[in-house]
């Protein structure tokens, strides 16, 4: 995953990237990255030879193959105070 974030994050428009842990499920993860633009995801990082490293490095890990869906900004968002 290291080497394949390297790739993502080379991509213009890219924004973000998070990887988490399933708590009760512990072989399930949740990868969720940011993008600038549905666009940068869709047609530039999906569209670029850096994605074709990227299927190359982890697609074989995805049993079954991960449902992928695009969400808007946030219409609301909290974090606790320090």
């Amino acid at each position: 995953m290291l080497e394949a974030k390297a790739l993502i994050a080379a991509s213009p428009g890219f924004m973000s990237l998070a990887v988490r842990k399933c708590v009760e499920t512990p072989n399930r993860y949740l990868l969720l990255v940011e993008w600038r633009t549905l666009e940068d995801h869709t047609v530039g990082f999906r569209g670029s030879d850096r994605y074709k490293e990227w299927r190359t490095l982890l697609h074989h890990f995805y049993d079954p193959f991960p449902t992928v869906e695009h969400y808007e900004a946030p219409f609301v968002s909290a974090r606790a105070s320090s």
